[in-house]
């Protein structure tokens, strides 16, 4: 949305400071938005220190996890953006209007970094929400490859009811799940998408209690991480690319990784 303009000195921030606490555990990282006393809500300096993280994401990493502290995933933007004061050190929406279109669209692809590389072919990101998403939040979790959700979980896409977009990188994978026509339905009514409604329209791979939501992201990770690495590298790449694919291109690139595969595995040195 609109509040991925604004800037300041975000990029300076810790990521402590940021509202995020960052672990990794072997191959498995874990990122925890961690402002509960404000639902998780985010501004310019979590987008960049999200794009830190995957800037510096360590190579045996596979698996990164991202989940919300308290009740909330996230409730989105924080609100003071959009006061004429702002968040001190970021600015405001209103200091950020002036801004040249060139400027606007550079300050919009930095905070989508912080969202676009959870998508890399060589890990699978997984969002554990429970609580609101909306917004920003709903983004995050939408820029995941997998939702484990609790059955508390309320998805809500509010940009366009506050005169905004989504524009955190959201729009492309909710289609891409849902379908353009309920894609309509849910950003432009700005309505509530329920645990049941994520599970039955693909939004959610799977629901479960608030007190099972950590056990069962724990289950999953250690099921991804039972497959060959560069197979399951390799196997993402394809899916990922077949939907802007023919037929054809996806046979002619299924051919061209399996070589590489079969090579990797039995050529002799």
């Amino acid at each position: 949305m609109a509040e991925a303009v604004l800037g300041g000195s975000a990029e300076d921030v810790s990521i402590k400071e940021a509202g995020l606490r960052y672990e990794v555990d072997g191959e498995i990282a874990t990122i925890t938005l961690d402002r509960p006393e404000k639902r998780n809500a985010q501004t310019f300096a979590t987008w960049s220190a999200l794009a830190r993280i995957g800037d510096d994401l360590p190579e045996q990493v596979r698996i990164v996890v991202v989940q919300g502290e308290g009740p909330s995933f996230s409730a989105g933007i924080d609100l003071r953006m959009f006061t004429p004061e702002g968040v001190p050190g970021q600015g405001s929406f209103s200091s950020v209007a002036q801004l040249d279109n060139v400027s606007f669209e550079q300050r919009i692809e930095q905070a989508q970094q912080g969202f676009l590389w959870l998508r890399r072919p060589e890990i699978v990101s997984i969002a554990a929400v429970h609580g609101h998403a909306i917004g920003a939040g709903f983004q995050l979790a939408l820029a995941c490859d997998l939702r484990i959700v609790a059955d508390d979980v309320k998805f809500c896409m509010k940009e366009p009811a506050l005169g905004l977009v989504p524009d955190l990188t959201g729009t492309k994978p909710l289609v891409d799940l849902v379908g353009t026509a309920k894609a309509i339905d849910i950003c432009l009514t700005a309505r509530f998408v329920d645990a049941q409604e994520a599970f039955r329209i693909g939004l959610a791979e799977r629901v479960v209690s608030g007190a099972e939501l950590t056990q069962a992201v724990r289950d999953k990770a250690a099921e991804l991480l039972s497959t060959n690495r560069d197979a399951a590298t390799a196997t993402k790449r394809l899916l990922q690319g077949a939907r802007g694919r023919t037929l054809e291109e996806q046979t002619a690139a299924e051919r061209v990784e399996q070589a590489a595969r079969i090579k990797a595995l039995f050529a002799l040195s």
